[in-house]
């Protein structure tokens, strides 16, 4: 295994296990941490965009919502500007849970960090930084 290998394998790996660990953590699926986080940030969201910014298929957007929408936490409604499209929002009971989704992955990531210094953080980030730059400059050149 090259370097390369071994970094990108670590990388992804990493990743991955950091989004499950913290869905295990709260006894939920990633994806509906992420739908509940995302409509809480975004507000308004379409399923579209939802299905393009978590990676899933429509059907699995559309069954996720409407969970959501059977607990409570969420609503839907026809996009008034274009009758093809369904937006998802939080309800005021989904805002709270979003909430405290929210505080919990903070103290979940300051106890994931405990023993890595500030200077580390910040090498890791310049390394990050500078391969989304290389990414970028790579499908420039590939056009």
């Amino acid at each position: 295994m090259t370097p390369e290998d071994r970094f990108f394998r670590e990388l992804g790996g990493a990743c991955a296990e950091l989004r499950q660990a913290f869905a295990r953590h709260v006894g939920m699926s990633a994806h509906r941490v992420q739908v509940l986080v995302r409509l809480w940030r975004e507000g308004e969201t379409s399923h579209s965009e939802l299905r393009q910014a978590l990676g899933i298929d429509g059907a699995s957007v559309t069954r996720l919502v409407k969970d959501l929408e059977g607990e409570g936490l969420a609503g839907r409604r026809v996009d008034p500007l274009d009758n093809r499209y369904t937006l998802a929002a939080l309800t005021p009971v989904g805002e709270r849970v979003a909430a405290e989704l929210d505080r919990s992955h903070q103290a979940y990531q300051e106890r994931l960090l405990d023993g890595v210094t500030t200077q580390e953080q910040e090498i890791v980030l310049r390394v990050l930084w500078r391969v989304r730059a290389n990414v970028t400059e790579q499908e420039n050149h590939d056009r």
